[in-house]
């Protein structure tokens, strides 16, 4: 009997194990896009505003990681067949499918009411984003050019659900742009970076991957590229909320070499399939993006 228990403990931490990896906790930093809000309409000292964005970040890791599961679930037999996929906890079997839909079933069913107690708004905003990432999931990803598009909506989504539970009154119109344009820039390096990798079994890992081409999508990223210069420069100089003295035109080079050095990276490093990580991984792209974010703070709050 005591054996039996053993196993069956090792079992379920083996199986919490796995969920916890399927959530993936390290591509939660992708929902600091909230906190954009809170920035820039002045209020991160503001301890009520700053409480309030947590939780809104904490709800989104939620959801997001809900999306996950039910991605990781339906794709289970493509992932097998991937280089890397194959080694997550559902297409490796090492959690069954039953339990993950479970735990999204259970975590949809928790952070949904409680969005929308904080703000109704914002529990629209994090309902649209789980039927925009559901949709993505089951047809959206499979369509050309749709399935950039609903990335970047997903990030939009993540910065207006912040708008929301702020409650701003200094909020640019332009940085929806801005975080429109780099959300698309991320997401077409990356599926640069799988049309590269896979090269002539594209299709069979993701069928929209056959309707790529290097030269198509190196020129739609020198076009987001261009324009996502362009509007944070009219943005520095153009929005209400700023200093008179256009001092935010000074964070405008940390944004160029943040952009620059991502492209180095995915076309002469062959790197930029996992963005996010990427940011992190390698240290002078990290640090060209917090000293942007040091310049911002700086500019906003003491200029």
């Amino acid at each position: 009997m005591k054996v039996d228990q053993t196993l069956r403990m090792r079992y379920d931490r083996c199986m919490l194990k796995a969920l916890f990896k399927t959530m993936r906790p390290r591509q939660w930093h992708k929902n600091v896009f909230v906190f954009a809000a809170l920035v820039f309409d002045i209020k991160l000292f503001q301890a009520e505003a700053l409480a309030r964005a947590i939780a809104a970040f904490v709800l989104f890791c939620l959801i997001s990681s809900t999306v996950y599961i039910i991605n990781d679930v339906m794709d289970r037999e493509q992932d097998r067949q991937h280089p890397t996929k194959r080694l997550r906890p559902i297409p490796a079997g090492k959690l069954p499918v039953n339990v993950a839909l479970a735990a999204a079933a259970l975590f949809t069913a928790f952070s949904v009411p409680l969005a929308f107690l904080l703000d109704w708004r914002f529990g629209v905003t994090l309902l649209g984003y789980l039927v925009l990432q559901v949709a993505y999931s089951v047809s959206l990803k499979h369509i050309v050019i749709m399935d950039v598009l609903a990335i970047a909506a997903g990030f939009v989504l993540r910065v207006l659900g912040g708008v929301f539970v702020v409650v701003v009154a200094r909020f640019s119109p332009w940085l929806y742009v801005c975080m429109t344009l780099l959300s698309l820039f991320l997401a077409i390096g990356k599926r640069r970076h799988e049309v590269i990798l896979l090269q002539g079994n594209a299709n069979t890992h993701r069928r929209v991957l056959d309707d790529y081409t290097v030269r198509f999508l190196d020129e739609m990223i020198a076009l987001v590229t261009s324009t996502t210069v362009v509007a944070y420069s009219l943005y520095t100089f153009s929005a209400p909320n700023l200093p008179a003295n256009h001092s935010m035109m000074l964070t405008i080079p940390f944004v160029l070499y943040a952009l620059f050095r991502y492209l180095y990276l995915i076309h002469v490093r062959g790197e930029g399939g996992a963005p996010d990580e990427l940011v992190l991984k390698d240290r002078p792209l990290l640090i060209s993006v917090l000293l942007w974010g040091a310049a911002v703070v700086t500019v906003l709050y003491w200029s």
